[in-house]
């Protein structure tokens, strides 16, 4: 059914079909048409960030970024869902087209640009998703406005944190977007140190100030080196960051060079950042000795992808591209693939 669903919408502008999916979706949810697919996917919870997930599969960032579709995508059998990326202010993001599909690749390049109505918005939705008794474990993915100088980035961090901290089941601290520039240089070295050490303090506050602990992911890119990796691991532990989610997108093109859309600027997702997403989590996590968890994303089509991010080292993972081009069915057969498979050992 979805993949002739997919043959329509593939017709269509990759941002427009984007959006008839998601308004449909809340529509199915709110006609009560997608209890099938709840009832499809097997609860096997596990505990990781002193969270308990009724599965190992969530939505990665990106799909639903101001939070409207909250219940129509958790009611797809996923585990976790992550809203955002989420800046303190509007903003529209890049100019369109900002989102190229290239099927013979399986891939999406993306330069959105972090378009969102705002914090603001964003906590209204979940608010009101919790008022009418939405009970899932909800991530919030937060970043800096375009027009912040990147040497005061951690003040639109801060912002989002406060007003997202009583309200999200975990935080992401989202430092790998390639579509803002300056962002990722974030990850490397006293930039990195100064930002998640700010984050930090004001987490201990806030928890101190609410009496309730919520825990802080840091997403990173598939583009560094062994040596960036390991500076970054020691970062994150010094700091007691609560999980790493790797990956974000890659700025590689090599994958789809000669491909309709293979040089357009921005992030490449899907099949083609397989491979080397999984590369990048073994590596962290041969780093990181399980002082955290690693929450595993990147090219994830069918349940071999998802096994393999947990045997590199995930103790969770994260779909977004393969649901594109797979559909919900994808869910089911992730969830079911990682029924039978323990993450005690790399949930630190």
């Amino acid at each position: 059914m979805y993949h002739i669903a997919r043959q329509l919408l593939f017709k269509l502008p990759a941002e427009t079909s984007h959006n008839i999916t998601l308004k449909s979706l809340k529509l199915a949810q709110k006609a009560h048409l997608l209890s099938v697919f709840t009832k499809q996917a097997s609860s096997e919870p596990v505990e990781v960030m002193g969270l308990q997930f009724p599965n190992k599969v969530g939505l990665a960032a990106g799909l639903d970024k101001n939070g409207d579709y909250l219940e129509g995508l958790a009611g797809l059998g996923f585990g976790f869902v992550e809203i955002g990326t989420v800046t303190p202010k509007p903003q529209d993001g890049n100019p369109l087209p900002r989102l190229f599909r290239l099927p013979e690749a399986q891939g999406i390049i993306n330069r959105m640009g972090f378009n969102n109505h705002g914090v603001d918005h964003l906590i209204e939705n979940v608010k009101a998703a919790r008022a009418r008794g939405f009970d899932g474990i909800i991530g919030i993915n937060i970043g800096k406005n375009a027009v912040t100088p990147v040497e005061n980035a951690l003040d639109d961090y801060l912002i989002c944190l406060r007003k997202a901290y009583e309200h999200a089941s975990y935080i992401t601290i989202n430092i790998s977007s390639p579509n803002t520039p300056g962002l990722r240089s974030l990850q490397y070295g006293e930039e990195l140190d100064a930002l998640l050490s700010a984050l930090k303090a004001e987490q201990t506050t806030l928890s101190e100030s609410t009496g309730c602990y919520v825990p802080l992911a840091v997403k990173v890119a598939p583009d560094l080196s062994s040596e960036e990796i390991a500076g970054i691991s020691e970062c994150l532990v010094n700091n007691k960051i609560d999980a790493l989610i790797a990956t974000n997108t890659t700025l590689s093109r090599d994958a789809v060079q000669g491909m309709q859309h293979g040089d357009e600027a921005g992030g490449l997702s899907g099949a083609p950042v397989t491979q080397k997403s999984t590369e990048v989590i073994a590596e962290f996590a041969k780093q990181l000795k399980g002082a955290m968890p690693i929450i595993g994303v990147g090219g994830i089509f069918n349940a071999a992808d998802a096994r393999d991010k947990i045997n590199a080292g995930a103790s969770l993972i994260q779909v977004y591209s393969g649901l594109i081009y797979q559909g919900p069915a994808l869910i089911t057969e992730c969830v079911a693939a990682l029924s039978d498979v323990s993450v005690e050992d790399h949930k630190g």
